[in-house]
């Protein structure tokens, strides 16, 4: 009999509960054998009375549909064209023998529950849980949770939980992974490994490990040459604007690639609609390469597998999904955003984009983690919002998912996963504070489409986000070194604060105190990046603001790079501004020095851009232009020499 984790946890139950489950499993799989081209035997409503009450509260038996080949759809678990029949034949034949035995022989031929349950590791999904999960993962699973007063919703969660867990486990196809690495350039492993030997040249006691670089470079070419945003399609017929016109059928190539869902861009002008399937098939998406956030983590997740590195599926309920990636270095997990190009930096969400979060969890081939607490750092705002299910049945299901799944693992292998699963609760328990690169609004997308998510910073407009500018104030290495020194890459679109240990802020904004009307352009024809007015307006502004009176500390001296560059009538003005002195500097891309700051506590660096002739005046007043190519030279450089006040 072939080894099967959703059989063997199918057959931990009663015999009598096996029984009737089998049953109903035998019918759908033989419905879809005997009628291969009836469309209604290939679906089931999730909220079908037979299936919640004589499948979902059995352990194992949705494992054993998403065995089979079913998927996840919005409100029914579809067994897709493309799925296979002989995968479904031989969960069939399993499951059969399985019940023939019982029926005829009088004994499962399966071990107990408590048996295959008794090396179970477990997950926590709230702090308080630490105590109970580090006791859950050296003990048999105890008997099922009650579970919570609304079936339905419970039902729902579970469902996602599933699907989720058996998505990620196409990451681990070779096959996949091999089409993966064809798409990502050889030098992004010998970019890691060159950043690795710069830091450790620079830090001796560098403690980090190739896979800390590698992911962000993977990073950087996902969001900049590979994966490309989609708010709407241009028309396929005249290229004009488009909008999001609701649904259309899904065909059956469509559905052969996970695209249960095709959104119909309808064009104002010449009224034809371009379809946009919403593809769940990362294969697919190696070849589309393009998608908002759930196209985006789905490839990206695949192609950090395919390099080798432990990932894992981020899911959030108030509908975002990103990545995770282990440390061996750090021996941590590192919250991975590829849309916005963000890494270790688990409070943008709920602190740049304003999220009311509740339930975040983390999905790898071995297990299902409630990561949650890593996001929040107003544990008890979340857990008042934590109501879709009771908490101990959320722990019980997830360790009956981790249980299930960890079957085949090695004794070493499940130890290593409940080590670190005893850090992450710890980690969990104390909320931290934000970083500097976690104050900022969403990135990705366009900004209407930001604005009605509320993501553009802390909830508000962007208007009101000027109001929460940042402030460049001395690190603690900093004050004792006396020196600040940042640099700025367009092409990286990535600030490193050099003196304070090579800290990387990736995006052009996320450092800015104050900006009106301007954006960075992409130019992907050209290879070229730089930051524009907005099109349309006839003045942009953007500020940086340095404050070293809170250390204590006052300017010795400032060196300032800054490149910019004009075209026809275009103009860029740039000055300092220190109390009321200001003083003017070009942006010629060459480092000057500006005496007029010396025994001043605060600095501004500020830039206007204006003129231009045309539709395209927008255009003729730039900074920092840079061709995508140039990776190593800084387009913006700040050094500032400190002393005591």
């Amino acid at each position: 009999m072939s080894e099967s984790a959703a059989v063997t946890a199918l057959c931990e139950n009663s015999n009598e509960e096996f029984l009737d489950a089998s049953k109903l499993l035998l019918t759908y799989a033989d419905n879809i054998l005997r009628n291969p081209n009836e469309e209604k035997y290939r679906s089931i409503r999730i909220g079908n009375p037979t299936f919640s009450t004589k499948l979902l509260p059995i352990k194992g038996a949705v494992e054993c549909l998403f065995e089979m080949g079913f998927e996840e759809a919005e409100t029914h678990l579809v067994f897709p064209k493309s799925a296979s029949v002989e995968q479904l034949k031989l969960m069939r034949e399993t499951i059969a023998a399985e019940r023939d035995q019982r029926l005829h022989g009088g004994q499962p031929v399966r071990p107990s529950a408590q048996a295959a349950a008794a090396s179970s590791s477990s997950s926590a999904s709230a702090p308080e849980g630490l105590a109970a999960a580090a006791a859950a993962s050296s003990q048999p699973a105890t008997p099922p949770v009650a579970q919570p007063s609304s079936l339905e919703s419970s039902m729902s969660f579970f469902v996602t939980l599933q699907s989720n867990f058996q998505h990620v486990m196409q990451y681990e196809n070779p096959d996949m992974q091999q089409k993966a690495r064809d798409h990502i350039p050889n030098q992004i492993s010998s970019a890691a490994e060159h950043r690795l030997q710069e830091a450790q040249q620079a830090d001796p006691g560098c403690k980090l490990g190739k896979e800390d670089f590698l992911v962000l470079e993977l990073l950087s070419w996902f969001k900049k040459d590979f994966f490309s945003w989609v708010d709407s399609l241009p028309c396929s017929r005249c290229g004009g604007p488009t909008q999001n016109s609701g649904s259309l059928s899904p065909t059956p190539d469509d559905l052969r690639w996970g695209a249960q869902r095709v959104e119909n861009h309808h064009c104002q002008s010449c009224q034809l609609s371009t379809r946009f399937p919403r593809y769940n098939n990362p294969e697919k998406l190696l070849e589309t390469r393009r998608g908002r956030c759930g196209e985006w983590a789905n490839c990206f997740t695949l192609c950090c597998r395919a390099m080798g590195l432990e990932a894992r599926y981020v899911w959030d309920s108030t509908d975002h999904v990103w990545t995770e990636i282990y440390s061996a270095s750090q021996h941590r997990w590192l919250h991975c955003d590829s849309c916005e190009s963000a890494c270790d930096k688990p409070l943008l969400y709920e602190v740049g984009w304003g999220k009311k979060l509740a339930y975040i969890l983390a999905f790898s081939k071995d297990q299902v983690v409630d990561v949650t607490w890593r996001y929040s750092c107003k544990h008890p705002e979340v857990l008042k919002r934590r109501t879709r299910v009771q908490e101990a049945w959320l722990l019980h299901t997830i360790n009956g998912l981790n249980a299930s799944r960890q079957q085949a693992l090695t004794p070493e292998r499940k130890k290593e996963l409940t080590e670190r699963l005893l850090v992450e609760l710890v980690e969990f328990i104390s909320p931290k504070k934000p970083k500097s690169g976690e104050l900022g609004g969403r990135n990705s997308g366009s900004l209407a489409w930001r604005l009605a998510r509320g993501e553009t910073r802390g909830g508000d407009t962007e208007a009101s986000a000027q109001a929460a500018g940042f402030v460049f104030t001395p690190t603690e290495r900093e004050k004792s070194d006396r020196l600040l020194h940042v640099r700025y890459s367009s092409s990286k679109d990535q600030y490193c604060r050099v003196s304070n240990d090579c800290e990387e802020v990736q995006c052009w904004d996320q450092c800015v105190w104050r900006k009106e009307s301007v954006f960075r352009k992409l130019e992907s024809d050209w290879q070229m990046v730089y930051v524009a007015r907005t099109e349309g307006s006839s003045q942009g502004n953007i500020s940086w603001k340095f404050d070293f009176a809170p250390a204590g500390l006052k300017i010795k001296s400032v060196s300032i790079l800054a490149s910019s560059q004009t075209f026809h009538s275009g103009r860029v003005c740039w000055h300092v501004q220190a109390g009321e002195v200001t003083t003017e500097f070009s942006g010629d891309g060459t480092m000057q020095s500006l005496q007029s700051l010396s025994g001043s506590s605060e600095f501004m660096i500020v830039a206007g851009l204006s003129g231009g002739e045309g539709d395209s005046s927008w255009q003729h007043s730039q900074l920092f232009r840079q061709s995508l190519k140039e990776t190593e030279e800084s387009s913006f450089e700040i050094l500032v020499h400190l002393e005591e006040a």
